[in-house]
């Protein structure tokens, strides 16, 4: 398959990479800047461009079987709660999903694979109390956008998953990872590359198909 990553330079969006091109598909990496993703680019296909320019994006989606949006914010939180982002606006995850469902709708490309987080949307009120003051507290802009991106996706009308991790680390996958689409979860942190995996299985195998899947 051809499957276009979006935010293929964060944690989780290399490690979607990863996995992808570890199964054989033909993948498409969405970035600001190709030096970020120098050590892959024989590879893969490098597309530059800025997730919140519609016009960026539909040039990236034509052409591809599904796509996966990793879209998020990689600065200092605390920095971003005091002064705003320094790089990347504060609504990208929902700017930039609104014109990824956009140009898939016009190009017809049905398959949607979306990162938001554990604690929004179809998991709203399941974290316990202090993760759910350090959302408000922390990061309480970030999270009202990624409600906003939850609510885009599965309101898209198109083949949609939404993959919600708890708090990611960057430890090796160890197998021991849960994917579910009931909201329960074995644990508060899961490795990025155990998402990955996750997010390459929505979008290569296309499982869970129109559910919101809880990775812990």
């Amino acid at each position: 398959m051809k499957i276009l990553v979006i935010g293929a330079t964060g944690g989780s969006g290399r490690a979607a990479v990863a996995e992808l091109l570890e199964r054989g598909h033909d993948v498409t990496v969405f970035v600001r800047d190709a030096e970020a993703v120098r050590d892959i680019a024989d590879r893969v296909t490098v597309r530059r461009g800025d997730a919140t320019r519609p016009e960026d994006v539909d040039a990236a989606v034509q052409g591809h079987d599904a796509v996966v949006v990793t879209l998020g914010i990689s600065e200092n939180p605390l920095r971003v709660r005091a002064r705003g982002p320094a790089r990347t606006p504060l609504d990208v995850r929902s700017r930039g999903t609104r014109n990824v469902i956009d140009a898939m709708r016009r190009h017809g490309v049905p398959r949607l694979v979306v990162q938001t987080s554990y604690g929004v949307g179809e998991t709203q009120g399941r974290l316990p109390l202090r993760y759910s003051l350090m959302f408000k507290l922390l990061l309480g802009p970030q999270i009202a956008d990624t409600e906003v991106q939850d609510g885009l996706v599965r309101g898209s009308g198109l083949d949609w998953t939404v993959v919600q991790p708890v708090n990611l680390t960057d430890e090796p996958a160890d197998g021991t990872a849960t994917a579910t689409v009931d909201g329960e979860i074995s644990r508060w942190h899961v490795s990025r590359r155990e998402v990955g995996k996750v997010l390459a299985d929505a979008a290569g195998n296309g499982t869970y198909r129109r559910t919101t899947v809880a990775v812990s």
